[in-house]
């Protein structure tokens, strides 16, 4: 068994989870704030057996969009003019469970 972890842009977590739902994946999901612009995230945790992964995984990479965002880099520096930085996406762990309680 794998758990899958995915951390999505806010705006994009109801499509990603809807769809898997779609799919008979149960999802639950956590509320997370992104370290480097401090924006709101949401972390989707995905249990499945290993030959499901690549299912989940493609489902998750069609419903996560990236765009650019123009920030002031004294958000990142301390200067002040102003950059263009990927956000959205997803980010995605994928891990081995050891053992899987249902109660």
């Amino acid at each position: 068994m794998k758990l899958i972890l995915a951390i999505v842009n806010d705006d994009d977590a109801s499509n990603v989870m809807d769809e898997l739902n779609a799919n008979d994946y149960r999802v639950t999901r956590m509320c997370s704030t992104g370290g480097f612009l401090r924006a709101g995230n949401t972390t989707l945790l995905v249990g499945v057996e290993e030959e499901h992964v690549q299912a989940v995984l493609s489902v998750i990479e069609a419903r996560s969009r990236s765009t650019t965002k123009s920030i002031s880099s004294s958000q990142v520096a301390g200067m002040s003019y102003p950059i263009e930085v990927t956000v959205g996406g997803a980010t995605v762990f994928v891990v081995d469970v050891e053992q899987f309680i249902k109660y």
